[in-house]
């Protein structure tokens, strides 16, 4: 075998080219003509053509569809193909489904079809006005991929079927999103457009006022926004779920939802909402069920008293009950050489290429027809010429030596073609009657009439075009519908308070030191509660629900995470990283607790040097004893990801956070402690470095800070795990930056906090 020099990055690009080049025109994108992928064209095709599934026929087994699809015309997958049957025969996917499914072929709640040994399945009439006039020879035709058989390049579709039923696709490095449509919407702007082809978008766009769902849904966007989106042919499209108020007895009240965004999973949507109101993240409901039959009633009960604004705000805000469908309308164009090209296209260029290639389809009918009608002409012409002759012709017939002989005297006799030499011996005795030469001549002198009509039709574009118009009208007429989704042209945004949705309950608050959290109610007690291993708690704050705390972190960030949202468990909670989005190695220094309002219970619940507010100032310390005093502010503007508290330098963690009273004691590992004054530190608005306010020596750091107001006294945790209590009066006061004195003569020190009482 000869070697071929080859580089490879030349033989890679043009290899993914061809790659790219065959899933763009050949799997993914539809054509903008009948607006139909190759999968679906060939579905549609061989159902057609091959196994004659027209409406007025039986039903057949899927798998003879697929079969018979496989082996003739797309050498891929069953099951892709499968699915591409399957969903056009599904009423919620497609706005006009085009194949007519018998058995389970799948539902909005997310069931998927049953396997095609189950299911049958045959055309619907919609679908033969996607096939056209096939067999017209209005459009062209290819050979299969093993050239055994023929195939249309594309379908000749009298309705605009990329518009009405939309497509979605990815391919490589494009994709395509199109919404599906309402047939009367758009046959009316077609019709307009056929009528004056400089017409305006804008005019258009109060025809085709916004895409029709097959679930129905109430359409968000405003008018701009969707005049935009048709002119780029892109954007996104808004929808919510419709939904009312229903009184029941006893004063009960149901929130019902008729209709959901499309390609919502309805199932898993109810599952959602279910679990959210087991979770309690929505107080105004008390329970949800799925009522639905062929239309959506999806039934949630909401609590006495409980607002359904508030109860919807935030199921718009958390669930798919609001979703949005991205539009990218992008299609196969033909070029002037009949190339397929992937272009995005604006709304009136898919109705301009639309008009475009069925006037083309309209006149090859005709062309088609005009040479049909001729041929048959021709014929009738022959057997007029001889009726007058016709003993004469007998004769003839009756002395040949069989039908090739008796055809070849004739037309030398009569001077006929071969062509109704033939037709003439092929006559049956019955015709040569003289009723039936009378309506020979009748059908001859109409058929002529009608060709002299087709010649006056090919010869005049705005005669064509009106064909198209009637074809389209026709089609309007006996398929087209209601709009199932509505636009709403003045939305009103459901206001959405988090506090709204916060069940108020006392609680306790549990941050361990390895970084747990969890909530328990304060009615059960702390000493008993569940604790990992090796783990202790670091601060158990009581608040409630409504409350939230605040976290400084090694890494000095400052976090603030409601209470609502740690986990009420029995258990050991969660971690604080599943939570809240911490770094790696990030540990919790100290926390506070931000109480919601101006409680006084909580303020006597919660000790001061526990707690935090806008406006307070915290002390940051960290371990090589630099530090300075923050001015917290903007708290409710924090996020999970949290916001910097400090600034650290390279080797060095934030060690300390306590609030800033006056005067505050300072602690290494080591037991040095000093006691500085608060005019020592100085006080920033925003993160800093800060300025040494203890020199910590090189083989030491500082643990931990306690401020106080008035003398008192301090316990030390050494690390041999006893404690000792330290009058604050008998360390060391001194300015920032002194080294500190030993608080204990043996031993190193864990952790400090001040003793109460």
């Amino acid at each position: 075998m000869p070697v071929i020099d080859a580089q490879l990055s030349q033989e890679s690009r043009d290899r993914y080219l061809t790659y790219a080049l065959s899933v763009v025109s050949g799997r993914a994108l539809p054509d903008v003509r009948d607006g139909l992928k190759p999968v679906q064209r060939r579905i549609l095709y061989a159902m057609f053509q091959n196994l004659n599934l027209k409406p007025t026929h039986s039903h057949r087994k899927s798998a003879a569809v697929v079969g018979e699809v496989l082996a003739r015309f797309h050498p891929h997958g069953d099951s892709a193909c499968y699915e591409a049957m399957v969903r056009m025969a599904q009423d919620f996917s497609l706005r006009y489904p085009l194949v007519d499914g018998q058995g389970n072929f799948g539902s909005l709640d997310g069931d998927s079809a049953a396997a095609y040994r189950y299911t049958e399945a045959k055309l619907r009439e919609l679908a033969v006005e996607v096939i056209g006039e096939i067999d017209q020879e209005t459009v062209d035709f290819r050979d299969n991929f093993d050239g055994t058989q023929a195939e249309p390049v594309v379908l000749p579709s009298r309705i605009p079927n990329l518009l009405i039923n939309g497509a979605s696709g990815i391919a490589v490095g494009m994709a395509t999103s199109i919404p599906p449509h309402n047939l009367r919407d758009v046959v009316k702007a077609l019709i307009e457009l056929s009528q004056e082809p400089d017409i305006s978008l804008q005019r258009l766009t109060t025809i085709v006022k916004a895409p029709d769902f097959p679930t129905g849904c109430l359409i968000l966007n405003t008018r701009k926004e969707l005049d935009e989106i048709y002119k780029t042919g892109r954007g996104m499209v808004r929808m919510r779920a419709d939904w009312a108020v229903e009184d029941e007895a006893r004063g009960k009240k149901l929130i019902v939802v008729t209709s959901v965004p499309y390609a919502v999973n309805k199932a898993q949507l109810v599952e959602k909402v279910a679990n959210l109101i087991v979770d309690k993240k929505i107080p105004q409901l008390v329970d949800i069920r799925d009522e639905s039959t062929n239309e959506v009633r999806v039934v949630m009960e909401l609590a006495a008293g409980a607002d359904a604004n508030v109860a919807m705000a935030y199921l718009f805000k958390h669930t798919p009950l609001e979703s949005s469908f991205p539009v990218n309308l992008t299609a196969l164009v033909p070029n002037e050489q009949g190339a397929l090209i992937p272009q995005v296209l604006s709304l009136k260029d898919c109705l301009s290429h639309f008009l475009r290639f069925r006037e083309q389809v309209t006149e090859r009918r005709l062309i088609f027809e005009r040479k049909t009608l001729l041929e048959r002409i021709h014929i009738l012409e022959g057997l007029v010429k001889i009726y007058d002759a016709l003993d004469e012709a007998l004769k003839i017939v009756r002395k040949s030596d069989g039908r090739t002989d008796a055809a070849e005297k004739l037309m030398a006799r009569f001077k006929l073609t071969e062509i109704q030499g033939y037709a003439v011996v092929d006559m049956r005795i019955y015709q040569l009657s003289r009723t039936n030469i009378d309506e020979i001549r009748a059908e001859l002198k109409l058929k002529a009439d009608r060709v002299a009509e087709i010649d006056k039709l090919l010869k005049s574009k705005a005669k064509i075009a009106e064909l198209v118009r009637k074809d389209l009208e026709a089609a309007a007429e006996k398929y087209g519908d209601n709009r199932k989704c509505k636009l709403i042209k003045e939305n009103v945004e459901l206001e959405f308070n988090e506090e709204d949705y916060v069940v108020h309950e006392d609680v306790y608050a549990i941050i361990t030191a390895d970084g747990w959290l969890k909530r328990i109610r304060q009615n059960n007690e702390l000493s008993s509660t569940r604790l990992r291993e090796g783990d202790r708690i670091l601060k158990a704050l009581p608040l409630s629900t409504v409350d939230s705390v605040a976290f400084f972190t090694n890494l000095g960030t400052l976090y603030v995470l409601r209470v609502a949202d740690f986990p009420s468990s029995s258990g050991y909670g969660d971690p604080v990283q599943k939570i809240l989005k911490f770094k790696d190695g990030e540990l919790i220094v100290n926390c506070f607790g931000l109480r919601a309002g101006e409680a006084k219970q909580a303020e006597l619940q919660l000790g001061a040097e526990d707690s935090l507010k806008e406006g307070d100032t915290m002390v940051l310390v960290s371990k090589t004893g630099v530090g300075f005093a923050l001015e917290i502010k903007d708290l409710a503007g924090i996020k999970r990801n949290g916001r910097r508290a400090m600034k650290l330098r390279e080797q060095d963690y934030l060690a300390a956070v306590v609030r800033l009273e006056s005067k505050i004691a300072l602690f290494t590992e080591r037991a040095s402690g000093l006691v500085i004054e608060k005019k020592e530190i100085p006080v920033r608005d925003g993160p800093a470095v800060g300025v040494s306010l203890m020199s910590v020596r090189d083989d030491d750091k500082l643990i931990g800070a306690v401020s106080f107001a008035s003398s008192c006294k301090i316990q030390l945790q050494l690390d041999s795990g006893r404690t000792t209590d330290i009058a604050s009066s008998e360390m060391l006061h001194g300015h920032r930056a002194l080294k500190g004195n030993k608080v204990v003569a043996r031993g190193e020190l864990k952790a400090v906090q001040r003793v109460h009482g």
